[in-house]
């Protein structure tokens, strides 16, 4: 096809190149040559056009609106968390109280020196626990013990169980202390009282010979006899709960509000860490004065040599007369 057109082109150049010859010379012949340029230039045009009319088109460019979700596939079901559940029962068993313990705190020991601490608990829930339930480290230093025990026997409502565990003092000098928990077969700690506090051990290590053992605390508790009433006299008595860190002995008095002194002559000997309970008995009449009183306790501490008392009064305990006067 593209050879025709140029035949037909050529020939119809021919004919109009001699025709201006014959008509015009050399003036003629430049305008035979502009008509031949024009001529090529539309075989050139239209050859172009006849390419792009018959070659193969481009692929459009189209753009997609992704989907949402395919509905070939089915959506998953929403991940919804467990929902953890609340244990009435297992809260009702977990309830006790600390009654007493032995080892007070401060007490020394040298370094790696094994002790046994002792706690008195009484399970105060109305549920009965068995051999299953736990005693667990909670914080501090766990002391040389294992992390968890068995509780060593099954204990019923309002019975006390003692809870004896085998530490060892650390090797380096400084105070430690080792908190516990007990624990119900469902995981669930809890302490002793009304804020579930963990029991403790609580010592000191030290490397001297002859360490500075001392009074760590006095406790006071105060008795009216009788409980009650107001009869012609009335006796009130302080309970003073003298606690050391270790062997120590000591010489003590008394000392009232009312300036007067009551002096003991016997020298206290503690052997080792632990208490010793004091009192003193202040009788009133019921034709005395009412109002607050007090009484302390005064204690003395020997020098290294054993003489020199050096004497300490610790804090008051009150107590307020009503009946009379």
């Amino acid at each position: 096809m593209f050879k025709s057109i140029k035949y037909t082109l050529l020939v119809t150049l021919v004919i109009t190149s001699l025709l201006i010859t014959a008509c015009g010379g050399e003036t003629a012949a430049e305008a035979t040559l502009q008509a031949l340029g024009s001529t090529q230039t539309a075989v050139a045009e239209t050859v172009a056009a006849q390419s792009a009319s018959t070659s193969t088109p481009a692929a459009p460019i189209v753009t997609q609106t992704p989907l949402l979700f395919s509905p070939t596939l089915t959506p998953l079901a929403p991940t919804v968390l467990p929902t953890r559940t609340f244990n009435p029962a297992a809260a009702e068993c977990g309830q006790a109280s600390l009654i007493s313990e032995t080892i007070p705190d401060g007490t020394i020991y040298a370094p790696g020196q094994k002790f046994t601490k002792t706690w008195e608990i009484k399970n105060t829930s109305n549920c009965s626990w068995n051999t299953s339930y736990k005693i667990v480290f909670w914080d501090g230093d766990v002391l040389g013990g294992a992390y968890n025990y068995n509780l060593p026997q099954a204990v019923d409502p309002g019975q006390i169980v003692p809870i004896s565990l085998l530490l060892t003092a650390p090797t380096n000098e400084a105070t430690y202390t080792s908190k516990w928990m007990l624990q119900t077969p469902d995981g669930g700690e809890f302490g002793v009282g009304q804020y579930n506090a963990p029991f403790y051990a609580e010592i000191a290590v030290s490397t001297a010979d002859k360490p500075n053992y001392g009074i760590t605390s006095v406790e006071y508790e105060m008795v009216r006899d009788p409980a009650t009433g107001c009869p012609a006299n009335v006796t009130y008595t302080a309970y003073a709960t003298v606690t050391s860190n270790g062997p120590v002995e000591f010489k003590y008095y008394w000392t009232q509000s009312d300036d007067h002194t009551v002096k003991n002559r016997d020298i206290v000997k503690m052997k080792s860490a632990g208490s010793v309970v004091l009192s003193n008995s202040w009788q009133l009449h019921i034709a005395t004065n009412t109002g607050t009183r007090w009484m302390a306790l005064v204690i003395g501490i020997p020098d290294s040599n054993g003489e020199n008392y050096q004497y300490t009064e610790y804090p008051h305990v009150e107590f307020t007369k009503t009946c009379g006067g």
